[in-house]
């Protein structure tokens, strides 16, 4: 009984540990920014750089007003 019990401690351990490892880590993990000028950027990968800066505009933004957006930060430090 008391090996059992060890044994099922043991189990319990190890299941928790590799729970812990799968899902404790990023999932999903950031995707790195974009390289190049803004310009040659999609519309998703502005919108991802903005977003990572708290800069998002309104959902109803054009493309060039994002594109400035991103200009007028493009040197300011990730906040």
């Amino acid at each position: 009984m008391n090996s059992r019990n060890m044994f099922l401690g043991f189990a319990g351990l190890v299941t928790a540990v590799a729970a812990w490892s799968i899902w404790g880590g990023d999932m999903f993990p950031q995707q790195p920014d974009p390289k190049g000028e803004p310009e040659t950027w999609s519309e998703e990968d502005v919108k991802r750089w903005l977003n990572a800066r708290g800069l998002m505009a309104g959902s109803t933004a054009t493309r060039e007003e994002l594109l400035a957006r991103v200009k007028a930060n493009l040197r300011a430090p990730r906040a």
